[in-house]
């Protein structure tokens, strides 16, 4: 999209000064960079849902002050490469192809240090009644999100309660020892 170009209601983009911008809808199959780089001093809540997208979004990186990132309804998987933003609060990648729940949690845990609202339904990451999961797997996806993500306070829709990050921290911590000591046995001596 040119600068000045009709966005998704028809009006133009203005060349800086959008706190948010909502390019969903658009059936885009790559992240339009030009029109929002344009708005890197300003903008703050960036829409990309309802696309066709796959790509890592290398270059939201340059979005110092973005602080919520949607990406629901496109086709991210567990291997999408985000940029270090430290700044960024909130990530709803809900409905996209995301299958390996350690993978995308590392990712998000290492370039979203400060995230504190998380949204990842609909994916088979997240299981849930609604995509065919069952109620211990979906508790042991909340456990298991919430022992890696220490600044997380909601998953999905529902507010992390302290009583849950405590027992996600003895559940996650316990598998971690297992799994030292198991690595430890498997060792010649």
């Amino acid at each position: 999209m040119e600068p000045g170009a009709a966005a998704s209601g028809g009006s133009p983009l203005p060349v800086g000064g959008l706190r948010c911008l909502s390019l969903a809808y658009q059936g885009l199959l790559e992240i339009p960079y030009e029109p929002i780089l344009q708005q890197r001093d300003s903008l703050e809540v960036l829409d990309l849902s309802y696309n066709l997208l796959d790509e890592s979004p290398a270059l939201l990186g340059e979005l110092g002050r973005l602080s919520t990132l949607i990406l629901d309804c496109n086709n991210y998987s567990a291997h999408v490469k985000f940029p270090y933003m430290p700044g960024l609060s909130t990530l709803w990648i809900n409905k996209n192809k995301i299958g390996n729940l350690p993978t995308i949690v590392e990712e998000i845990r290492c370039k979203f240090p400060n995230i504190k609202i998380l949204s990842m339904m609909n994916n088979e990451a997240a299981p849930s009644y609604f995509n065919g999961g069952s109620l211990p797997q979906y508790l042991d996806y909340r456990l298991y999100v919430i022992s890696q993500l220490s600044s997380l306070e909601v998953l999905d829709d529902t507010e992390v309660q302290e009583e849950e990050r405590a027992l996600a921290r003895r559940t996650y911590r316990v598998q971690r020892l297992r799994e030292s000591n198991k690595r430890k046995k498997d060792l010649p001596h």
